[in-house]
């Protein structure tokens, strides 16, 4: 099974139920994932969004795991393959892949998208299109990824605080307020 365009839609409802904020923003591409799902097929001459996933994993010192990209530390973010059966299991296969993550829990209060963000054209690796980054906090012990793959650096555990991106600092904040 895959990934199909009205779980997306689902998800962006979910979202934009709990962030009624951010409509305005992501309407285009709620309307463009629930026009898919209805017509069972893109007719927008491939310039529909591209939606990828993210698991933000948070160990119970406050840290983020990222990975090696670029001379630095990024998110991990994935494209929906065909294997997968929904957005939040495509987020942590990559990381599964990429760093044997395992033992991974889900963030009471967050099982849905904790966070869509939207990077226009010109701004990501997609082209001309629209790109809708899907993210899921998840929580897991500093021990659940292998040792090998932070002591060669291809992954960190990186203080809340160090994240890059102000927007998942602030939702990740919002949700650990109960657990600090």
């Amino acid at each position: 099974m895959s990934v199909r365009d009205d779980q997306i839609v689902r998800e962006l409802s979910h979202y934009l139920h709990e962030h009624p904020a951010d409509r305005m923003a992501l309407l285009p591409v709620y309307d463009a994932a629930r026009d898919h799902s209805q017509r069972r097929a893109c007719t927008h001459d491939r310039r529909c969004p591209v939606v990828v996933t993210g698991a933000v994993i948070v160990d119970e010192r406050n840290r983020v795991l990222c990975l090696r990209h670029e001379g630095g530390y990024a998110l991990a973010e994935a494209e929906p393959e065909d294997a997968d059966d929904s957005l939040s299991e495509a987020a942590l296969r990559l990381l599964a892949e990429e760093v044997g993550i395992r033992d991974v829990w889900t963030q009471p209060g967050a099982e849905g998208p904790f966070l869509v963000d939207v990077t226009r054209p010109g701004h990501h690796r997609y082209g001309p299109r629209l790109r809708v980054g899907i993210r899921y906090l998840f929580r897991a012990h500093s021990g659940a990824v292998l040792p090998s793959m932070l002591d060669t650096g291809a992954a960190a555990w990186v203080p809340l605080t160090e994240v890059g991106i102000p927007s998942v600092r602030r939702h990740v904040e919002h949700h650990l307020i109960g657990t600090r």
